[in-house]
């Protein structure tokens, strides 16, 4: 029998930084993980996180993985991969297969992080080779370097599905719509922006009703929804594609806390059925912890708070770190996560950001009139006196590096909080355009109105290839990525530090600076792979 002291069944975010706090405590720590390489859906996350510095905002998921990672291996945390943890027994012995072999692993404390399952749906046509979850392709376009199909349909708008959408546009895939069966998008408007930018249409109120093919996916027929949920007849659209990714939900992954007796109750809001737990992550058994999405379906950020709490919680339950330092650190990593989740209650700022959602949610895409009294807007007449930047960001997200990196303090977020819509102090700011690229929604831009006679200047990030190149003739397009006007490719600003989001500045009629926000272009592969079209 193998023995630890603390053992975390699951190496993803929320594992491997329980993993890290109970080891630097100085506890035996074994991580175990039925994967060939640990990181959970870290490594899949080609995206900038948001959050704050201590949450790691800006910086794309897989390379915090790599950062975890190479903290654990450093700090000597027993990492065993390709194990198979299939039960946890009395005394808190975990059954494990590994390497082929049955064997029992005996801890004084577990942490359970085994994360989430995804949903699916059944419609006519779904066993066909074609249809798959959103991770799966995820995992093909970003882990294996394959794109899952050429054109793709995407079933549900949460963030998995918004995300995963843009990831396959990048990779190369046509996205024809992503379909939503609710009334409004159900992820970050930020996701949703630049996904409909991009020109792929995203239909509330609609749902999938059929995939046909003879032998794979060629067609999906969507259905539009009314008031009731219920199919409209003659509403059918087609579709020609040979991909249908379903991202309709995760569920907590439970079969261990089952197994163990933990008490679990229902959440909507995180998934369904989560394990119950009080304020150190303890479950209703002694001795087992919960982090990370089987405590309630949230984002990594959230799942690596999760996991620093519960493993300060067991490695001080043995003893180690003495009470001071304890709820020193406890206290710390609890107001990183409440910070995550907080509401911004800054004097009018709710009535603001509810004001902006409600004009925005049937029609799921910004306009500029849609944005006109947003704190991140700027007059029209600064705009006129030359660059500045606009933040078109409207929704409560917990993301903060537009206020840390503007060295002019001219942005600050409602109320001092995290969640709080971010603010322009027009008259501070300079039009530097550091801010559009370390937004992780890409929801900043700078207008200049004042570049020339009759002409402004728009710049906005930039996260395919090819690139465009200074003095290229482009189109530019509005906010649902139509082409409406020509205009003439100014500077395209590749900082290293931004970890490859270009910013491409582009010159147009006075009269469209409010309209372009981004150029027309094929796609060809994603900025972390090689430069050359994916192939299947």
């Amino acid at each position: 029998m193998l023995e630890t002291e603390i053992a975390v069944v699951g190496a993803g975010p929320a594992g491997l930084t329980a993993a890290c706090a109970a080891r630097e405590a100085g506890a035996k720590v074994t991580v175990l993980d039925d994967q060939a390489s640990p990181g959970g859906q870290l490594f899949k996350q080609i995206h900038k996180f948001f959050g704050s510095k201590a949450h790691l905002s800006g910086t794309r998921g897989f390379r915090i993985g790599q950062q975890l990672l190479a903290r654990a291996r450093d700090l000597g945390v027993d990492i065993m991969l390709d194990t198979k943890v299939i039960g946890i027994f009395e005394d808190s012995v975990l059954g494990v297969i590994c390497n082929g072999r049955m064997d029992q692993l005996k801890a004084r404390k577990i942490v359970i992080a085994t994360g989430a399952d995804e949903n699916r749906i059944a419609f006519p046509g779904w066993t066909l080779p074609g249809v798959m979850t959103a991770g799966a392709a995820q995992t093909l376009t970003n882990i294996h370097r394959v794109l899952p199909g050429r054109r793709v349909l995407m079933v549900g708008s949460g963030n998995v599905g918004l995300i995963v959408s843009f990831q396959l546009l990048q990779a190369g895939a046509d996205c024809v719509a992503v379909v939503e069966a609710l009334p409004k998008i159900g992820g970050y408007w930020v996701h949703a922006a630049k996904l409909v930018r991009a020109g792929v249409p995203v239909l509330t109120r609609h749902t999938i009703r059929e995939v046909r093919g003879r032998e794979q996916v060629e067609e999906a027929v969507i259905v539009q929804l009314d008031g009731n949920g219920k199919p409209q007849p003659g509403t059918e659209r087609t579709f020609q594609v040979d991909t249908v990714c379903l991202a309709v939900g995760l569920s907590p992954s439970l079969q261990l806390t089952n197994m163990a007796g933990c008490a679990h109750r229902w959440d909507q809001a995180r998934g369904g059925y989560v394990s119950i737990h009080d304020e150190n992550y303890e479950t209703t058994v002694p001795g087992i912890y919960v982090a990370g999405d089987v405590a309630g379906v949230e984002e990594a950020s959230t799942a690596m708070e999760q996991g620093r709490i519960a493993g300060l919680s067991a490695v001080h339950s043995l003893g180690y770190r003495s009470a001071v330092e304890f709820e020193l650190l406890h206290e710390k990593a609890c107001a990183n996560l409440n910070a995550l989740r907080r509401p911004s209650n800054a004097d009018g700022a709710e009535c603001r950001i509810e004001e902006w959602r409600l004009r925005v949610a049937e029609k799921g895409v910004f306009s500029p009139a849609d944005l006109k009294g947003l704190p991140g807007v700027p007059s029209e007449e600064r705009m006129r006196r030359g660059p500045v930047a606009v933040i078109e960001c409207g929704q409560q997200i917990p993301c903060n590096p537009c206020e840390t990196n503007c060295h002019l303090g001219a942005v600050s977020l409602a109320g001092g909080c995290l969640t709080g819509l971010p603010a322009l102090m027009e008259e501070r700011c300079t039009g530097c355009g550091l801010c559009v690229a370390k937004c992780p929604g890409q929801a900043i831009f700078v207008v200049d109105l004042n570049f020339a006679e009759g002409v402004a200047t728009v710049s906005f990030p930039y996260e395919f290839l090819p690139l465009p190149r200074s003095g290229d003739e482009v189109q530019g397009t509005d906010r649902e990525g139509k082409p409406v006007v020509s205009a003439r490719v100014i500077k395209v600003d590749t900082r290293s530090k931004d970890d490859r989001t270009a910013v491409v500045t582009i010159a147009v009629p006075v009269e469209y600076a409010h309209v372009v926000r981004g150029i027309a272009g094929r796609k060809e592969c994603t900025v972390f792979g090689k430069e050359q079209e994916a192939g299947v």
